[in-house]
């Protein structure tokens, strides 16, 4: 293990500007004086006032990108810190991850040198720990169920058969399918005793299979004796769904015998409250290697989630193989000191990459379409795309200012420019691309987020908007998103977006579907509009905020603190008007990826607040249960 040169220490107090300062303290722990340097740290908590800072100065930003030099002379012995404050933030720190996500020194001769960062501190007031967020639990019933069926009549058994096996006369695709499963749970539960044999056991229970139309798609029916189990259903989707039941059955049974049992008689009859059950990740901010994102996967057929809405380009970095444009894959994706793109979110001075080649892509969509799980893939348009523009910079209009507008994030001129003809024939050929890897009935092109001002110091832009007669930035992005929806509807796909795709007279509202995130009433608004609609809302659904209002919790906190509990008492349906709930087509969990700078973090943020919108999305409102899920929810995989 390479132990760190120089550590950067890092405090926030509420005083000292209008959102309070930060105090960094570098500290030199390598065996030689350190002078003529810059230091550089990644932080959500931007400076946007360059002069408010005290005994360093302030080089250059580029959104989550800060640059500083120290005072002229200074050097920097071994064992000694050099500190420095500044108070020019777009915001208040609320939170230990407000600050310095990563950083690095280059040195005179243009070397880059890793420096270990700590999480920030709150000065004057002692860093509280997290609370405990979930009860110990309680159950009415003892079985190990997640997300709970709507009805079920069971008896608990004494014990548990020692395997379940297929029926003499099991069709191929029974056993198959008995097969899926038990290689699901041996990949989420790898020292666990399996589920299920092919063969036959004298200490195990008969399973038969019944095929019943008059079940709801994705539904099941489990019938429990002594000598054997009946699972019947309508279709694939729910055949691995009452098999999946039976293998958490076992598994609670047989992990925690002290507090879930397996039936001995009864009924379990089950169908989702919700035909979109779907989760988000984002994979632009941060990579996430193969391996990874087929065990979430897997996680969310586990939960019976059928959705996998797959964010792979935004500002960070573009992640799809595209052939036609091998650069979006080079150039797009690489972020480093010396790169195209600069170190964001916990890059630091060794370059970072990543991406799906369409070999990859192939092989995911494989996988999750054996688990009837269907891809979503999302390419963020037309805000959102620094790495393609950096990428493909003949996408640009070269009379446009600089920084002529900032997205939110604070990244300059980072939208697709609708008044660049070039713009259509990159699209056309990427959905092209896109359309032969994801068999999915939608694409989500983004959509969200263009700043207010975005084009309008384009000459190109001026000059279309005057062809068309729309003046304004949401005029001329409706204009765009119509001309990408006619070409998704030329190649047989529907188009998904976020709710301000809305904006400007957005597009036609059939074949069109959108998610609600900024707030829960957006949702209303849109189905209003006519539109299909998915509930997203950053203030239940988003895996990144905080669960607590502790300093020490880690996470976002724009739409407030979202612990486990809200997550699961939250009701999509919330004041949907009767007429209306017919366009609520269901729920879905985000992870977005600024926060999840290891797999720790990961964990932590994303469980037990995703199995919470699992049973939100499948279970009956009148049979969601905070306190049972609490006793259920630890026995879940995590990624």
């Amino acid at each position: 293990m390479d132990m760190a040169s120089y550590r950067l220490e890092s405090t926030w107090q509420p005083d000292g500007g209008p959102n309070g300062r930060f105090t960094f303290s570098l500290f030199n722990l390598s065996d030689v004086a350190l002078s003529g340097f810059k230091l550089v740290y990644t932080s959500l908590t931007r400076v946007i006032d360059a002069k408010a800072c005290d005994n360093a100065t302030f080089l250059r930003r580029n959104a989550n990108f800060h640059e500083f030099a120290p005072p002229a002379g200074l050097s920097l012995d071994p064992g000694k810190s050099w500190s420095f404050t500044v108070s020019g933030l777009h915001r208040p720190a609320r939170h230990c991850t407000d600050g310095a996500k990563s950083a690095y020194i280059t040195l005179s001769d243009g070397k880059h040198v890793a420096v270990a960062v700590s999480d920030l501190l709150l000065e004057g007031r002692v860093n509280e720990p997290p609370p405990v967020l979930l009860p110990e639990g309680k159950l009415t019933l003892p079985f190990s169920l997640q997300p709970w069926p709507a009805a079920i009549d069971a008896t608990p058994g004494d014990g548990f058969p020692v395997v379940l096996y297929p029926a003499d006369g099991s069709s191929q695709d029974d056993l198959r399918a008995v097969s899926t499963v038990l290689q699901l749970s041996r990949r989420l539960y790898e020292s666990a005793h399996a589920p299920f044999s092919l063969a036959a056991s004298p200490q195990g229970r008969e399973l038969r299979f019944a095929l019943d139309t008059a079940i709801a798609g994705e539904g099941y029916k489990l019938d429990f004796s002594s000598s054997q189990i009946t699972l019947s259903f309508s279709d694939a989707a729910g055949r691995q769904y009452g098999l999946t039941s039976l293998a958490q059955l076992l598994h609670g049974a047989r992990s925690q015998p002290q507090t879930f049992r397996f039936p001995i008689s009864g009924t379990i009859s089950d169908r989702p409250r919700y035909g979109w059950r779907g989760c988000h990740l984002d994979v632009s901010r941060q990579f996430y290697p193969v391996a990874d994102v087929k065990r979430l996967i897997d996680i969310l057929a586990w939960l019976k989630l059928n959705i996998f809405h797959w964010h792979l380009t935004d500002d960070e970095a573009w992640r799809l193989e595209i052939k036609a444009y091998p650069e979006l894959t080079t150039t797009g994706v690489l972020r480093g000191p010396d790169e195209p793109l600069l170190p964001q979110l916990g890059n630091g001075a060794e370059p970072v990459g990543g991406f799906y080649s369409q070999v990859d892509v192939r092989d995911i969509v494989a996988h999750a379409m054996a688990l009837n799980v269907e891809i979503i893939p999302e390419i963020d348009i037309p805000g959102h795309s620094t790495a393609t523009l950096t990428a493909l910079p003949d996408l640009t209009d070269g009379q446009e200012a600089p920084e002529s507008y900032h997205s939110v994030q604070g990244y300059p001129n980072n939208a697709l420019n609708p008044g660049v003809p070039l713009t259509y024939e990159f699209l056309e050929n990427v959905l092209d691309e896109m359309v032969e890897l994801f068999p999915s009935r939608y694409l989500h092109i983004g959509g969200d987020e263009v700043a207010n001002g975005s084009w309008l110091a384009s000459p190109l832009a001026k000059k279309l908007m005057e062809q068309e007669g729309i003046s304004g930035t949401f005029a001329l992005q409706s204009y765009f998103l119509k001309r990408v929806k006619a070409m998704l509807t030329a190649r047989g796909r529907k188009l998904a977006g976020w709710n301000e795709v809305a904006h400007g007279g957005g597009v036609a509202a059939q074949d069109t579907l959108l998610m609600a995130w900024e707030n829960p009433e957006v949702g209303i608004d849109l189905a209003k509009e006519g539109y299909e609609v998915v509930m997203t809302p950053g203030q239940a659904y988003y895996l990144d905020m905080v669960q607590a209002e502790a300093f020490q919790e880690p996470g976002a906190s724009w739409a407030g603190t979202v612990p486990p509990a809200h997550t699961y008492a939250y009701e999509a349906e919330g004041d949907f008007p009767e007429d209306l709930k017919d366009k609520l087509k269901g729920v879905q969990a985000c992870i977005w990826s600024e926060h999840f700078l290891s797999r720790g973090y990961f964990n932590r943020l994303v469980f037990p607040r995703l199995p919470a919108i699992a049973e939100a999305a499948w279970t009956p409102r009148t049979m969601k249960d905070w306190h049972r899920f609490a006793a259920i929810v630890p026995l879940n995989p995590e990624l």
